[in-house]
């Protein structure tokens, strides 16, 4: 029988099947084999025994947070209270662009903004727009409703933006635990405990723990150049520019120009690094 893994509590995997949730065991051919089971996974089991047999093949997979088999992945990301970081979103957008899941940029706390603020910041949410990113206000309930909608969505981004806030926005019914902000620290609690698979609008939700931080060891060089959308637009005179140290580099030649935002390239610069 066919089923689908909606959480994982220690070795529990609850996996869906028939309109019923049922508690399983994985056999122990798994750990043998490293091979994890994860939230999200299209797997072979007996209801009887309770016994996950076989996981079947993914679409993708994730480490952090663990889950597969995604469409796409909204960006919950505040503008204040964690302030808004740049670096963390590129980093998203870079990891989405890798696994081939539409990013959406959701952003949350713009009630919270000064006028100032909120004029600082329009310029640059723009430049994601002109990318091709879309970029929704989490006031916009009934727009990421539709957006839902016979999909399999992920919701990640800075601990303490809004994820599970915004999931009880849409529906009330599902009662995430939420938590206030920590103004010391600047980023909120870990309120989300258990990464778990929600049916909602004709579609699933995946409501992950939130991090600030991701990890590139895995990416080489040229994977996050090619995650760099904006960077494709230049030929420089070199095929295998990294447009870090190289002459005439044309991407380079945009940044000081203005027509690449200066923040993606640092922000490139960094992960490249971090990639070492």
């Amino acid at each position: 029988m066919e089923g689908q893994i909606v959480k994982i509590m220690s070795d529990t995997h609850f996996v869906s099947a028939d309109h019923e949730v049922i508690p399983c065991k994985c056999r122990g051919k798994f750990r043998k084999q490293k091979k994890m089971p994860l939230v999200g996974d299209y797997v072979v089991f007996d209801k009887d025994q309770k016994i996950i047999e076989d996981i079947l093949p993914r679409k993708n997979e994730f480490v952090r947070p663990a889950v597969s088999n995604i469409d796409q992945a909204l960006l919950v990301t505040s503008l204040t209270q964690p302030e808004f970081s740049t670096n963390l979103l590129d980093k998203l957008l870079v990891m989405m662009e890798y696994k081939k899941v539409k990013p959406i940029i959701c952003i949350t706390k713009e009630d919270l903004l000064s006028k100032q603020k909120k004029k600082e910041l329009k310029p640059i949410l723009k430049y994601y727009q002109k990318l091709g990113y879309l970029v929704v206000s989490n006031q916009k309930k009934r727009k990421i409703k539709r957006l839902f909608k016979g999909k399999t969505s992920v919701l990640t981004g800075q601990t303490g933006a809004g994820k599970s806030t915004l999931i009880n926005r849409l529906n009330p019914e599902l009662h995430l635990e939420t938590g206030e902000i920590s103004l010391a620290l600047g980023r909120g609690k870990h309120t989300t405990r258990t990464v778990q698979l929600l049916e909602f609008c004709s579609g699933k939700i995946l409501d992950t723990p939130g991090f600030s931080s991701l990890e590139f060891q895995n990416l080489d060089k040229e994977t996050i150049r090619s995650c760099f959308v904006e960077f494709q637009n230049y030929d420089c005179p070199y095929s295998d520019c990294f447009h870090l140290k190289e002459r005439e580099c044309r991407v380079k030649q945009a940044v000081k120009e203005g027509k690449i935002l200066p923040s993606r390239y640092e922000n490139y610069q960094k992960i490249i690094e971090e990639s070492r």
